[in-house]
This record gives C-alpha cells, sequence and structure tokens, in this order.
C-alpha cells in the first residue's frame, strides 16, 4: 500500500510539479490551497503561497499549512524552488522546530533539489543550471534570497546544522548514503545536503532516506519523482480528458526569459491568437477605456474559434514586487470571458494562483505530465476544464506549443 504524502509547496506551480509524478505512478494526488478539501488522496500538494512574503510572514503560513495538514503516519515533503528563491531555511528551521515540540528529537532534514531533467543539479552542496553556477545565471541576477547558492550556508543562516553527502559517496550507492545519514543523526546534524547530478542520484537518495527513523524531504520535483517511483508505476497509456467547448487560452505572466522564447515560438506558429497587454493597461484597472478595449479583443479572439495567447509585455526595468497585483489584474480580465475558455495553460506560479482563484476554482486533480514540470489536471470547484500549470523558468522555447497540442488531441 502506497504511503500517503503531504507536500507543502511555497507556490501554485511548485505544487502541480511536484505532485504530477505521484499521479504518473497511479497515486490520487490533488493540489490543493486554502481551506479546500482534499478528500481521499493519497497525496495532498498545498500551495502554501509563501515565496512571494517576507520571511516572518511566510514562516507563519508555512506552520500554519503544516499544522493543519499534517498528520503523524504522514510523509512529509518541503517542496522548494529548484533556484533557491524564498525562505527555505527560516522556514525549514521552524517546521523542524515544530515537529520536535512534542518532547523528541526534530527529523533529519534530507535536502536534494536537484531536478536533472530540467538541468538543476547540486554539486559540493552548491546548485548548478545548466552547467552554470546558480549566482552567475538571469536567473539568480533576477530574483534571489541568499548571498549565495551554498545550501550549507543558506541552512546556517538559519541555525540548521548542515553536512553535504558528496556525489562519490552517493555514488557508493545506498547503504553508503544511508551510513552517512545514519552518522548524521547520532551527531546532531540537522540536514545532510545530498550531492545529485542525475536521475540515478535521487533515486538512490530517496532509497536510503527511506531507511531513516525519521525524515522530512526537502526538494523539488525531481526527488519527488525518485519517491513516486519506488511506490508506483507509470501508466504506459495517456490519460484522456474530458473538454468542454471552447479555446485554449494560455496566459504568459511570467518574466523568465525562457517563458518569454516559448511564447515567441508559439505566436510565431500560427497556431492562436497572439494578444499582448501592456502592464499599464492591467494597473489602470476595469474602468478605463484601455482596459476595456483589450477586454474586447481578448472577448473577439476568443469568439473567431481560434486559440488564444495572452502574454503579459515585458517592459524595461520591471518591479517584480508589482508581480501580484499584474497577475490579480490578469486574472480579473479573463475572468470576464470565462463561459468562452475550454482549456487553460498558465505560466507562472503567481499567474497561475490568481487565475485559478478568480474563476472559482480550488484545487486540481492532477492526470498527466506533458514534459519534466509540466503537470496537465482537471480543475476541481465552480470549473471543471483541463489545466496546465508551468513554473516560468521551465522547459525549452518549443514547451508552450507541445502544451497547446496536448490540449488539442
Amino acid at each position: 500500500m502506497a504511503s500517503r504524502w503531504l507536500i507543502l509547496a511555497d507556490d501554485l506551480t511548485g505544487a502541480a510539479d511536484c505532485a504530477i509524478a505521484f499521479a504518473r505512478h497511479g497515486m490520487h494526488s490533488v493540489v490543493a490551497w486554502g481551506d479546500s478539501p482534499a478528500g481521499e488522496a493519497t497525496v495532498v500538494s498545498v500551495d502554501v503561497d509563501s515565496r512571494r512574503f517576507p520571511a516572518g510572514a511566510a514562516v507563519g503560513r508555512q506552520l500554519a499549512a503544516q499544522a493543519a495538514h499534517w498528520r503523524p503516519g504522514m510523509r512529509l515533503y518541503k517542496k522548494i524552488d529548484s533556484t533557491l528563491r524564498g525562505h527555505l531555511a527560516a522556514e525549514l528551521a521552524a517546521q523542524l522546530g515544530a515537529l520536535a515540540a512534542g518532547g523528541g528529537p526534530a527529523p533529519l532534514a534530507v535536502v536534494a533539489p536537484a531536478f536533472p531533467a530540467t538541468g538543476r543539479v547540486t554539486l559540493g552542496g552548491r546548485v548548478m543550471v545548466n552547467g552554470v553556477p546558480l549566482e552567475e545565471t538571469p536567473l539568480w541576477a533576477r530574483d534571489h534570497t541568499y548571498a549565495s547558492a551554498a545550501l550549507p550556508e543558506i541552512l546556517g543562516s538559519a541555525g540548521i546544522k548542515a553536512q553535504v553527502i558528496p556525489l562519490e559517496v552517493v555514488h557508493g550507492g545506498i547503504e553508503a548514503v544511508h551510513a552517512r545519514m545514519a552518522e548524521a543523526v547520532r551527531l546532531g546534524v540537522a540536514a545532510v545536503v545530498c550531492d545529485c547530478a542525475a536521475e540515478a542520484d535521487l533515486a538512490t537518495v530517496a532509497a536510503a532516506s527511506l531507511r531513516l527513523d525519521q525524515a522530512v524531504w526537502v526538494g523539488s520535483a525531481g526527488l519527488a519523482a525518485a519517491f513516486a517511483a519506488l511506490e508506483g508505476q507509470v501508466n504506459p497509456e495517456r490519460p484522456s480528458l474530458p473538454r468542454r467547448a471552447g479555446a485554449v487560452l494560455t496566459v504568459v505572466g511570467s518574466l523568465a526569459e525562457i517563458s518569454r522564447a516559448q511564447a515567441r515560438t508559439l505566436a510565431d506558429s500560427a497556431l492562436v491568437r497572439h494578444l499582448p497587454i501592456q502592464p499599464a493597461t492591467l494597473f489602470a484597472g476595469p474602468e478605463t477605456a484601455d482596459w476595456r478595449a483589450a477586454a474586447a479583443a481578448l472577448t473577439d479572439a476568443l469568439a473567431s474559434g481560434r486559440d488564444v495567447l495572452l502574454e503579459l509585455a515585458l517592459t524595461p526595468d520591471p518591479d517584480l514586487e508589482q508581480g501580484p497585483l499584474l497577475a490579480s489584474r490578469l486574472a480579473m480580465l479573463v475572468q470576464t470571458v470565462l463561459p468562452q475558455i475550454g482549456a487553460l495553460v498558465a505560466t507562472g506560479g503567481d499567474t497561475a494562483c490568481a487565475l485559478l482563484w478568480n474563476l472559482g476554482v480550488h484545487g486540481i486533480r492532477l492526470v498527466d505530465e506533458i514534459e519534466p514540470g509540466v503537470p496537465l489536471g482537471m480543475t476541481l470547484g465552480q470549473l471543471s476544464i483541463p489545466v496546465v500549470t508551468k513554473a516560468g523558468a521551465f522547459g525549452d522555447a518549443g514547451t508552450l506549443r507541445r502544451c497547446l497540442e496536448r490540449l488539442s488531441s
């Protein structure tokens, strides 16, 4: 019998891309947020929505979600951003403290953020992206929380004593990794950071850590997939999805360079009507002429019978603090054309969260994975349509086109 898992994620796309592996291995997996019920799901992945908040508020949100959803006997997985955005150290320190509040020792935190399928690996306790140190990438330049991508230093900033299990030990196999983990527990180490450069390394770490008496797992979708593979079997058949009448609406709100390349590829394909929308229009609000013109253009595009790409236009030096407001305004615009939408693709965690909230959705039943980190599901709540959520920096230039093709098949 498969174990029950609780995944606590700091944004919506992360909650979905982490849980989809379990769904693909035959486990009933649901993404939830707020106070929405998860039913009898084997895997419940909760969007705590903490990444965009200051550290203190983020910690409070994580502790509240843990108290509301975790029960003894459940395996607890802390989903973190594979490029270390957010407040993972402060959150983890508080969560470990809460688990030890009953008087016993805190479980060992097994930290393995690598996601090799998307180019993220961990070497020497540091994150690399496509062979480049994370600190040297545009991802880090645009948005980072810590001074470096060295995980022992990051964890140490919150008082978490950590050791690195280097790649050569991981390559030594399950017994070698488990022995190093057990030694860390004996020495009072709070967390082990596991180097992983391939999916086989994550599989070794997962199998070794399951032998521990107590553990909390901290990682991205890569480590989650390793656990899913240990507990189930992939269904070789592609699930079919119910589809209501209406166009596929793809909404790109992420500023990530790869998302913009994906939008260009989709726009150039002639498969969609492309509607860029200026941030100034969204800031101005629904009472303005520009907003009304944008809403009319979106209505006409969807009524034409073609699928539609709605893209937040880039501006020089965008203000990242305005991201949640822009996502909310995008959602308000989309809400006006809800009856015309047959399926939805949302790129960027803030964008996806705002869209689904405004459409009366309280969860997602995950059913398939279009490619690594790009899950497909059915919305739960007032609306039931196929939905794809994708983190902004995931995929290659053709990802959004493949999402559209999957939804149109």
